[in-house]
Formats: C-alpha cells, sequence, structure tokens
C-alpha cells in the first residue's frame, strides 16, 4: 500500500487536516498523521523530511498557520512532492498561511491548496499517483463520476 505523510503543525489543527487523510483513505492511500513543528521541532522536521523516500513515502502533505513554514521546509529536505494546506486562523485569517506556503523560492516548490484545504491536498496526492496507476485513475475517475463527494 501507498502511504503519504499528513503532517501538521499543532495538535489543534487536527480537524482542519482530516479531510487529507479521509480522502486519502477513499482512494486506498495510508495516512500517516504526525504533529511536527517547523519552530517548535525543526530538527524533527529536517529528519523526516530527509528520510521520507528512504521510509517509503509518496508524498507529503502538510498544515500550517500563520507563519506557515512546515511544507517549505519539507520542501528543502525531500524531492517528493509536498502539498501545502494553508490553516486559517490568527488576525488574518489564513491568508498569512497562504502567502507563506505559495512564496517558495525557485527550485524548492510546494503545491498548494486552498486555506483550509485539506481534502483537496489528498485528492492532488491521488491525482499525482494516478500518472504512473491505473487502477488508481479509475477511482478518480469514479469519484469524479459520483460528484466529487
Amino acid at each position: 500500500m501507498v502511504k503519504v505523510a499528513v503532517l501538521m503543525g499543532s495538535p489543534n489543527d487536527k480537524d482542519k487536516m482530516r479531510g487529507a487523510a479521509e480522502m486519502l483513505e477513499r482512494f486506498g492511500i495510508e495516512a500517516d498523521e504526525r504533529v511536527m513543528s517547523a519552530h517548535r521541532s525543526p530538527s524533527d522536521v529536517t529528519a523526516f523530511a530527509s528520510g521520507a523516500r528512504q521510509e517509503g513515502y509518496a508524498a507529503v502533505i502538510c498544515g500550517a498557520g500563520m507563519a506557515a513554514h512546515l511544507a517549505g521546509v519539507v520542501a528543502a529536505h525531500t524531492t517528493l512532492p509536498v502539498v501545502g494546506v494553508p490553516l486559517s486562523g490568527g488576525a488574518l485569517g489564513g491568508v498569512d498561511a497562504l502567502y507563506a506556503t505559495v512564496q517558495m523560492p525557485k527550485g524548492i516548490p510546494v503545491a498548494t491548496v486552498a486555506v483550509d484545504g485539506a481534502a483537496n491536498a489528498g485528492i492532488l496526492v491521488a491525482e499525482m499517483l494516478s500518472v504512473a496507476d491505473d487502477e488508481m485513475a479509475e477511482k478518480l475517475a469514479r469519484f469524479r463520476a459520483e460528484g466529487s463527494r
């Protein structure tokens, strides 16, 4: 079974990130949910991201609010696809997290979905994997035919 890491900067982010794990599981992708902070535990984030490919991960979804550096730090330490989910909260309602996630320097891309768009992050990863997996492509086609619910 393919596995994808779903990282969040705080335990408080679990509800907002639930949609990513639900969508991954819907497509038969194992979701490994973890709390890791780019600011509070940077060495843990670096160690995880540096070894993610060797540990068998296919992609990493990162949800964080405000400064939202988690996805960028992960992307700096892996060549796996990284999808950032900017989370709402704080004085700017998630716009700060959106800008922090999407404004990556050349060479360190982070695919970014809408604020609180965790479900779309899960779907996007399934779409990436479907390029080399006909069964996943069929699952996505059925999902779309059902109205993407």
